[in-house]
């Protein structure tokens, strides 16, 4: 064999080495490719089982594995260290970790909680090393140091009813258009429109307007001789930002509510917060932000700023009609003392049950302040305060205690109703009988109507706080009756609903 046939031998040797090479490497391949899918395949139960279990960050962490497996086998390259963008799941931080330790001092700041925010920062593991989270400390203790004081004295305190989420209907004609239906005034002069209510928080969000609670007015205090003195308490913000309560009146959809385009009752929602029912024009019931509660909940998650420490509003409850849109109050119970609407609503809910009811509207209630809301007293009849005599003053708020404050909780405030209330002008506000009975019963705080920017008044007994009625009434005034006593807040005539009628009459009896 010459050399030329040699080496043509030794190509072909080669030639067949190499197909042996590649075929032992394709079955090796192969081999590695039947393990990492079966590892694929417990990664993927052990992710299933601990999101079942446990909703844990461990079933995140595995998830992350299991797409860094699935981007390694497929040669895909994410622009996350190998993990493509449109597999990568937004995790939660696990409670007490570095992570939700940051978020919520941000949320906290972002809430002019800088002293919370410093706090949390402070339990950060090996903060001394950790440049991001003392960056934040000294960040937020600059901002704390540029607060400037609001008196508690230029607190304004703005409060609505439910809302017309369907203008139509809250705002109708008698069936031949002949004219307004019953009950028309009272819906045009005392409510406010969904869309009205948005215009308004978003015009005071603009206009630097920060929501406090009405307890962050106040420094309470119980003395040696068991009773609370009030102190007055400045609220510390940014500069230009501007301090506001808001109270929220009747949230017990009443019965003459019934078909005229409102929310018919709060619920707990999928989540665990407070939301509404409504039924629509066609009878289907519906689930959502339709009322004050949910909406402002809804702002403020976009807007978590507009809250000074995640404070929200007080709610002021009746307890005639029950609470809530439930139907929790004594006379439907023993069916005794009914109105005809009160009759008519338990003829067409025979299943109804008292006790269900009750802790159904608990429920409510409790979800209403772990959302951190508060209840206030509307008296339990929504009665004229000023008029009363003390025994007829005595028996709504021995109603009131035992058929709303046993649901809701404890309160110390007292939203009077119509705008009155327990004394006159020229009384001291102390001294009258009528006080001292409220405030024999725990009652510290004290709110009537007050179209003025600012009323406040403190004793070392008391707080008292005049309330401002954004509604139709102060809308059609600012509009069409030249007398604007909201221009402070909001653009009285880009607020107004273009389904309102504009008819004098329907806005001139407040």
């Amino acid at each position: 064999m010459d050399e030329r046939e040699r080496a043509r031998a030794r190509a072909r040797a080669k030639a067949a080495r190499e197909r042996e090479r590649k075929k032992r490497v394709m079955r090796i391949r192969i081999a590695i490719l039947v393990i990492l899918a079966a590892v694929l395949v417990v990664l993927l139960i052990l992710v299933a089982r601990l999101r079942k279990n446990s909703g844990s960050d461990t079933a995140d962490t595995a998830a992350s594995a299991v797409s860094q497996v699935e981007s390694t086998e497929t040669g895909e390259a994410g622009e996350s260290e190998g993990i493509p963008i449109d597999t990568a799941e937004e995790t939660t931080p696990a409670a007490g970790s570095r992570e939700a330790i940051i978020a919520e001092a941000q949320t906290k700041a972002l809430q002019y909680d800088y002293q919370g925010a410093i706090d949390l920062l402070n339990t950060v593991s090996n903060l001394e090393n950790d440049t991001e989270a003392s960056n934040m400390i000294t960040e937020y203790q600059t901002a704390m140091s540029s607060l400037v004081a609001t008196s508690p004295y230029n607190v304004t305190h703005v409060f609505f009813h439910s809302l017309v989420v369907d203008p139509s209907r809250g705002f109708s004609l008698t069936d031949d258009n002949s004219g307004w239906n019953n009950g028309t005034e009272g819906f045009c002069e005392w409510m406010t429109t969904v869309d009205e209510f948005n215009r308004i928080m978003d015009q005071m969000y603009e206009r630097g307007y920060v929501l406090i609670s009405i307890y962050d007015m106040v420094e309470e205090t119980v003395g040696e001789d068991g009773v609370t003195y009030m102190t007055p308490k400045e609220i510390y913000l940014p500069e230009g930002k501007i301090p506001f309560v808001l109270s929220l009146d009747d949230l017990s959809y009443y019965h003459s509510y019934d078909g005229r385009g409102c929310a018919t009752r709060m619920i707990v929602g999928e989540d665990g917060t407070p939301t509404c029912e409504y039924v629509d024009a066609d009878g289907n019931t519906l689930v959502g932000s339709y009322d004050c509660v949910p909406l402002l909940d809804d702002f403020l998650e976009e807007h978590p700023d507009f809250s000074y420490k995640g404070a929200k509003g007080t709610i002021a409850l009746t307890g005639y009609n029950g609470i809530l849109g439930y139907r929790t109050d004594y006379c439907y119970r023993d069916r005794v003392d009914l109105t005809s609407d009160q009759e008519a609503w338990l003829a067409i809910h025979p299943e109804y049950n008292w006790e269900t009811e009750c802790a159904n509207a608990k429920a409510v209630a409790d979800a209403i302040k772990a959302d951190g809301w508060t209840f206030a007293s509307h008296t339990w009849g929504h009665i004229h305060i000023g008029d009363v005599d003390m025994e007829r003053l005595q028996t709504d708020t021995e109603k009131w205690l035992n058929y709303v404050e046993t649901l809701i909780g404890d309160t110390d405030i007292i939203i009077f109703a119509h705008g009155q209330d327990l004394a006159t002008w020229t009384e001291e506000y102390e001294s009258t009988e009528k006080f001292q009975y409220l405030k024999g019963q725990g009652f510290n705080i004290y709110c009537n109507v007050d179209s003025s920017q600012y009323f406040v008044e403190y004793s070392d007994t008391y707080m008292r706080q005049g309330r401002r009625n954004l509604d139709g009434y102060r809308l059609w005034q600012a509009v069409f009756g030249g007398d604007d006593k909201t221009s402070d807040l909001y653009d009285a005539a880009s607020v107004w609903d273009q389904q309102r009628p504009t008819d004098a009459e329907l806005y001139d009896l407040m």
